[in-house]
């Protein structure tokens, strides 16, 4: 009798040498889910802190309103605030952002990367 040769080794090597590309993509989608995810609250802090420096004049008023409505970390956090005067006129706020790259592998390609959002509220008080 004779036997005939399968192919399971060659769909063995096939896994072998595809795996890490598909690995290597799903970590890169998981990283770039986590960078869009700052970015929206990063935008949420800039609203929130715009809405603060509104209606309350204190210098860190901004600060607080963007580190309390979000879990961004504080100490990658930068607020800047400008034009505050009278009352009806416009306050504006930038929110900056050190973004966490901590994905293993594809996040050291983008290591560096700083979020940033801005808004602009009219002055109530």
């Amino acid at each position: 009798m004779r036997r005939e040769r399968g192919d399971g080794g060659q769909a063995s090597v096939e896994l072998a040498l595809v795996l890490p590309l598909v690995m290597i993509l799903l970590l890169a989608v998981a990283q770039l889910g986590l960078l869009v995810r700052d970015q929206i609250l990063v935008v949420h802090a800039a609203r929130e802190a715009a809405r603060e420096a509104a209606v309350d004049p204190a210098a860190d008023a901004p600060r607080r309103a963007a580190l309390g409505s979000s879990t961004l970390a504080g100490d990658r956090l930068t607020v800047t605030s400008t034009g505050r005067g009278a009352p009806g006129s416009r306050v504006r706020v930038e929110v900056a952002y050190q973004a966490s790259t901590a994905v293993p592998l594809v996040g050291a390609a983008m290591r560096g990367l700083t979020l940033r959002a801005s808004a602009t509220m009219r002055v109530e008080r």
